[in-house]
């Protein structure tokens, strides 16, 4: 019994230790943020093996300077008048590991999308 609870101490210690997150990377999808959305802000934890695991807020605390967040997505109001966000990024169980950096807010709208007539009509010109 003796035996059985240090050798399920030790592989528990190294699980553990496996689990540790060693470094947070911002991992983003765009160069800006969009008015009147969610824009999704993607955090990596590098762990000791050299694999990266995608965080959540369950394992980080996100901050803005303006906005609001859910979960990893920060909503934009449309009305915005900032030009850029400060956003700050926290490991929960290592609150000395912090990330933050700074995105600017899009200023063109978006082209509009083309209808489903002009698609079917491009796809079938040679």
């Amino acid at each position: 019994m003796k035996y059985f609870l240090l050798f399920l101490f030790i592989v528990s210690f190294q699980f553990a230790s496996a689990q540790k997150i060693e470094s947070i990377y911002v991992n983003l999808y765009t160069d800006s943020l969009k008015k009147g959305t969610y824009n999704y802000i993607n955090i990596d934890g590098k762990m000791p093996n050299g694999r990266y695991l995608p965080l959540d807020s369950t394992q980080l605390i996100f901050w803005a300077s303006a906005g609001k967040f859910s979960g990893n997505s920060l909503w934009i109001d449309k009305n915005i008048k900032e030009e850029k966000i400060d956003i700050k990024v926290t490991l929960r169980s290592n609150p000395g590991m912090v990330k933050a950096f700074t995105m600017y807010i899009k200023k063109q709208p978006d082209p509009p999308l083309k209808t489903l007539d002009e698609v079917m009509k491009s796809k079938n010109k040679p």
